[in-house]
């Protein structure tokens, strides 16, 4: 009697258990995701749910799942190990060849039918170590398999940095950055999942070769196809135009009344459609004409006008994905116009009647003026109510991003001096080439840009002013960034060139100390960089603020050079204007500091008159390369523009090298060219 009630305790325990374990929870906090998939053992394709109700398939989020794909998130991780790549090689998912492997520490590179500058474009702003950031990547050209991990393996690279989705690798293709693709798949027989009226699609295991296979509705019925799943059912039959006529709806009709009525419709409204169009076109082409002769009297300049549509498929309708930053009056996308080339392009902010001034007034001022360090203004687009400029690209950030470690690891001192230079020499340019003079305002290290060479160019003409040489200031109201306004122009509203110098002198500061110009977690009384330096400095303790990682000590010049830089900086920063240096005078000085690093002072000369003294150096010795991962075994001519000073000693006259600046603004400067540095130098520098 006991052992029959022993046997069925345990049948019953038995199917207990195995009902448990064919049990899936399709559940993840309030969403849930379809079958096959779920977050328990009895799911066919087991997935994670984080504590955070997150998705999660081999320890990575999930973006989507649709009837044959799972879209996930990788982020971009530095020296992320190969195997990591292995996770995404399951039992019933694998990467499929629609995804570009983007991988690290190769020994040879990997075929990629993605261009090289799109890549860099997305992931130059990692901060990976200098051995480690060489990008390479692997794709296939089927785009309807999976991706062969053996071959990747082969690539000789040790570290998984990301991946980048998309239907096809070609210039024209929407991009999916930090998405890997995996298509999925169910073991076993079709006859065994798969509904009566589905289909069923065979696939083989890319990893391990075992069969698989996917069910999908036949046309007519909607479902995901699967017996365990929602199957397949008859679709609604809808009563359409053919039905209603053939009477199949019910009741009976005229038909040659309804087809002439359908017809006489259609007709109007193509009618009405085509004078739409027509009008339409018209009016975008009168204001298009209107835009640009608007601007050409306004501003007695010619530059390309592009449609908004142009603007628009440039920037992938301004995808949050190709923003590079956001200003006080806009923000800025990198896109591509037609010519195939990456272009930075300012979409301002919806304003008033300023904004249209604002507009004008930038466009007019950036295309006065023709220097190598100041960027270049290549179009606009002014329709839909928007204000649009497009700017030359400058891939490696601002100099803002670099001090504060944002992007790379940091900037060497020679470097550094080389951005302030050629900075003071594009300032310096608007104070005093142009008549009348032109007033930045806003000078700060978010504002000045780094091109593919580390070159500095000067930007965001947003709240510049012209001069007027009749008048030593201009009152208006104060503008411009907290920590870089001039004292006295913020009390006084007065605005000179002087202004410019002080703001000038923070970023000096900057460049020597990498801290920031307002940081509130410092103790209250050294808030403001600006007070912190002019203390420092004045007490002989400017070796407590200086960057260690520009190594002061490593030899006498570096350590002598940082100091006369620092004595600049105090001067510039000198309350009252009047005693504060001119930007001709700057520029000079600092670009007598940097070039003291090969040529002695004495060596350096230049030829005086008693009125203006164009000077130029003395040697033929170029800058050293910025990049400190390149060297270079010698030394090429350069081009040195002439700074004018009154009044400046000099020891002997030297030969004037050729200008090779551009004639406009439009002339393109080739990437081989040196920026232009003064020619005129001091010789009385504080030591």
């Amino acid at each position: 009697m006991k052992e029959p009630v022993v046997l069925f305790l345990a049948i019953f325990l038995l199917s207990l258990i195995t009902a448990q374990a064919s049990k899936c929870n399709r559940s993840c906090g309030d969403q849930t995701v379809p079958y096959p998939f779920g977050f328990s053992a009895g799911c066919q394709i087991p997935l994670n749910c984080s504590s955070s109700s997150q998705k999660l398939i081999a320890g990575f989020p999930i973006l989507t799942i649709n009837a044959d794909r799972i879209k996930i998130s990788i982020e971009a991780t530095c020296n992320r190990p190969l195997q990591a790549l292995h996770r995404l090689y399951g039992p019933n998912y694998a990467p499929t060849s629609r995804n570009a492997i983007l991988l690290q520490n190769c020994t040879s590179p990997a075929p990629c039918m993605i261009p090289s500058t799109m890549v860099y474009t997305h992931f130059e702003a990692l901060a990976c170590s200098p051995d480690s950031s060489n990008i390479s990547c692997y794709s296939e050209n089927n785009v309807n398999g999976f991706a062969d991990y053996t071959k990747v393996t082969r690539t000789n690279c040790k570290s998984f940095l990301s991946s980048i989705s998309a239907e096809s690798f070609n210039e024209s293709a929407v991009l999916e950055v930090r998405v890997v693709e995996l298509g999925w798949w169910l073991q076993g027989q079709c006859s065994d999942f798969c509904s009566e009226n589905a289909i069923c699609d065979e696939i083989v295991s890319p990893f391990s070769g075992k069969p698989g296979f996917r069910c999908k509705c036949k046309h007519g019925f909607t479902g995901d196809g699967y017996r365990a799943g929602d199957g397949c059912r008859k679709a609604p039959s809808d009563c359409n135009l053919a039905r209603y006529i053939s009477g199949k709806c019910g009741g009976t009709t005229r038909v040659a009344v309804l087809v002439g009525g359908i017809a006489a419709g259609a007709s109007l409204m193509i009618c009405a459609v085509l004078l739409c169009c027509f009008v339409q076109r018209q009016s975008n082409s009168k204001a298009r004409h209107s835009t640009k002769r608007f601007l050409c009297e306004a501003s007695d300049i010619s530059i390309p006008i592009y449609t908004y549509k142009e603007i628009e498929k440039a920037t992938n309708s301004f995808s949050e994905k190709q923003r590079l930053g956001t200003g006080a009056f806009g923000t800025v996308y990198a896109g591509k116009l037609h010519n195939n080339s990456w272009v930075a392009i300012k979409r301002l902010k919806h304003r008033d009647t300023d904004c249209i001034e604002q507009v004008m007034n930038e466009i007019k001022l950036i295309s006065s003026v023709s220097h190598p360090n100041l960027v270049r203004l290549l179009g606009c687009s002014i329709e839909n109510s928007e204000q649009i400029l497009v700017y030359e690209f400058m891939p490696n950030g601002t100099l803002c991003q670099h001090l504060q470690r944002e992007r790379g690891d940091g900037l060497a001192w020679p470097v550094r001096l080389t951005i302030a230079a050629e900075t003071a020499q594009a300032i310096a340019h608007l104070h005093s080439a142009i008549d009348p003079p032109i007033y930045h305002r806003d000078i700060k290290s978010s504002n000045i840009l780094l091109d593919y060479n580390f070159r500095s160019k000067v930007a965001d003409f947003g709240l510049s002013r012209l001069g007027r040489t009749e008048i030593s200031h201009i009152s208006t109201a104060p503008q411009g960034t907290p920590g870089y306004l001039d004292p006295q122009y913020h009390q006084n509203f007065h605005l000179s060139d002087k202004s410019d110098v002080y703001s000038f002198g923070v970023v000096l500061i900057e460049i020597i100390t990498a801290l920031k110009v307002v940081d509130f977690s410092r103790p209250p009384n050294e808030v403001n960089l600006a007070a912190v330096a002019t203390d420092r400095i004045s007490k002989g303790r400017l070796d407590e603020i200086i960057d260690p990682l520009i190594e002061p000590n490593s030899d006498s010049w570096t350590l002598s050079s940082i100091h006369k830089v620092a004595e600049l900086a105090f001067r510039c920063l000198s309350f009252h204007r009047d005693m504060r240096p001119t930007m001709m005078e700057v520029a000079v000085e600092l670009e007598q500091i940097r070039l003291s690093r090969w040529v002695p002072a004495e060596e350096i000369t230049c030829a005086a008159s008693s009125e203006v003294s164009p000077c130029s150096s003395s040697s033929n010795l170029s800058e050293r390369p910025l990049s400190t991962a390149v060297k270079t075994a010698g030394l090429e001519n350069r081009g040195l523009f002439m700074l004018q000073m009154s009044n400046v000693g000099c020891v002997n006259s030297m030969e004037r090298l050729k200008d090779n600046s551009p004639v406009s603004v439009q002339d393109p400067w080739l990437s081989e060219q040196s920026s232009p540095s003064s020619s005129s130098l001091l010789n009385n520098v504080t030591h």
